[in-house]
């Protein structure tokens, strides 16, 4: 006796999606980890790739704009590195120059110096002399204090010393190499990194790898012009003011005011130290304080969001915890390569349908 089937119903609703597996996830988490210990492991060939790439997405317009009277791309490639290291030449020299003098008067600002430091510490002893007798403290054993090896401190700091200078050495030995080569073999790297992709991907590609240049120059652009339009003020208010160095002083206050968020506050001190030798009374400074001020706010509120924040569409807390990041891991350059670095990822999240969610949640 045959038994009779029931057809199952055929419903039209689409499959569900299938979670991805544990195992998936782990592999990405262990892959983020791996580029992370790279990055940090060989921070010195991974910062001196990033920074010949900035110099020569900065320098690609001019070697373009001598290959349109007929140079060829080689010769003008030599020409336009060869510009910037003698404008940085230049500037360095100039720079040396007043450090040398600064250096030479160095016992004037000393005293004074010192004289401040002093003051500081006995206001802070009276402090805490104030606090022992509202609140006496209960009678304790001091412990033995173990001797430390006085060479340990020493090492430790010859060897960080060390590793900076190995860092400024690398970069300064292969970055006007790496610059080089970049712009006189552009095409072939061009056609090279499009080889990389299947055809039906390469259009996806150009179009992405040209966002990411526009973004680039547009951000190197426009942070030299913010820098060299505070440099160019705070040198006019300290030459205005009769501080000594004035340029000097401009030149170092000018690019620390561009440090996000402690600019300010690093822009203030070259003067202030420069000025304890000069000024007897408070307002002298209290006008550095609040002019330095008030170019930080135009700098951060004006220049920077028309010249820089077009390019990178980041928003604030993208940028902040970049540069936590960054600079934790990189130190000093790592703050100077964050935001370039988390913009080209959000040009790369834009392009790329599963990573879209984090391209606009970087710049939302």
């Amino acid at each position: 006796m045959a038994l009779a089937t029931t057809p199952m119903p055929h419903t039209d609703e689409p499959p569900q999606p299938v979670a991805p597996r544990a195992g998936a996830v782990s592999l990405r988490i262990i892959a983020a980890a791996l580029v992370i210990g790279f990055c940090y492991w060989a921070a010195s060939v991974v910062m001196t790739l990033l920074l010949s790439i900035l110099l020569a997405y900065f320098l690609d317009p001019l070697v373009e704009w001598l290959e349109r009277f007929r140079m060829p791309r080689v010769l003008g490639s030599l020409i336009a590195l060869g510009l910037l290291t003698g404008l940085l030449a230049f500037i360095g020299w100039l720079t040396y120059l007043r450090i040398n003098d600064f250096v030479r008067e160095w016992p004037k600002y000393q005293a004074p110096i010192r004289k401040v430091a002093e003051d500081i510490d006995q206001r802070l002893k009276r402090i805490e002399r104030g606090m022992i007798d509202i609140a006496p403290a209960e009678p304790t054993v001091p412990a033995p204090e173990l001797p430390s090896p006085p060479s340990s401190a020493v090492r430790q700091a010859l060897l960080a010393g060390l590793g900076s200078l190995y860092n400024v050495f690398l970069a300064a030995t292969f970055v006007p190499f790496l610059v080089f080569f970049m712009l006189a073999s552009k095409r072939d790297l061009w056609h090279g990194t499009m080889q990389l992709f299947p055809p039906t991907e390469r259009t996806r590609v150009k179009v992405t790898l040209e966002e990411i240049a526009i973004m680039l120059r547009g951000y190197i652009v426009g942070n030299a012009m913010v820098a060299g339009i505070l440099v160019v003020l705070s040198s006019i208010f300290f030459w205005i003011i009769g501080l000594d160095y004035p340029l000097l002083a401009g030149l170092v206050s000018g690019f620390l005011n561009m440090v996000p968020y402690l600019g300010f506050v690093l822009s203030v001190l070259p003067p202030l130290v420069i000025g304890l030798a000069k000024f007897d009374t408070l307002w002298p400074f209290l006008w550095i304080a609040g002019v330095l001020g008030f170019f930080h706010l135009i700098a951060v509120n004006v220049l920077v969001p028309a010249l820089v924040g077009r390019k990178v569409h980041l928003n604030a807390l993208a940028v902040t915890v970049a540069l936590l990041f960054w600079g934790w891991l990189w130190g000093g350059i790592g703050f100077i390569l964050a935001i370039p670095i988390t913009a080209t990822v959000k040009v790369v999240c834009d392009r790329v349908d599963r990573w879209q969610p984090i391209g606009r949640w970087l710049g939302a």
